[in-house]
C-alpha cells in the first residue's frame, strides 16, 4: 500500500503561482513513477504532470508547458508541482498519483485525496 497526501492548494488570481507538494509513505519504489492530475467541475479527470523517479524525466500535458513545473525530493519522498502564471481555466481539484511502472502510460495504482486550486480572473 501507498499512502498520498496533497497540500498546497488554495485560492489565487489569474497570473499568480502556487505549489502543491505530494508526500508518499508505504511500500513505494526507487522505479516509480508519480504525476499529478486535475478535475474541473463537471469535466473528467485529466492529467497534468508526472515525473519518474528514477533518474528525474518528466512529461507534461501540452496545456501546462513552459508554465508548470514538476519536481521530486527524494529524501523527502514528496513530488511537487509548482504552476506559475496561473490562468481560471487551471481551476480544479489536484490529485497526485503513483504508479509502480515505469513509462508514461499505464493506470496509476493510488491516488491522493485531492486539493483545490481556484484561480480567479
Amino acid at each position: 500500500q501507498v499512502q498520498l497526501v496533497e497540500s498546497g492548494g488554495g485560492l489565487v488570481q489569474a497570473g499568480g503561482s502556487l505549489r502543491l507538494s505530494c508526500a508518499a509513505s508505504g511500500r513505494t519504489f526507487s522505479t516509480h513513477v508519480m504525476g499529478w492530475f486535475r478535475q474541473a467541475p463537471g469535466k473528467e479527470r485529466e492529467f497534468v504532470a508526472a515525473i519518474a523517479w528514477s533518474g528525474g524525466s518528466t512529461y507534461y500535458a501540452d496545456s501546462v508547458k513552459g508554465r508548470f513545473t514538476i519536481s521530486r525530493d527524494i529524501a523527502k519522498n514528496t513530488v511537487y508541482l509548482q504552476m506559475n502564471s496561473l490562468k481560471p481555466e487551471d481551476t480544479g481539484v489536484y490529485y497526485c498519483a503513483f504508479k509502480r511502472r515505469t513509462g508514461w502510460a499505464g493506470e496509476y495504482d493510488y491516488w491522493g485525496q485531492g486539493t483545490q486550486v481556484t484561480v480567479s480572473s
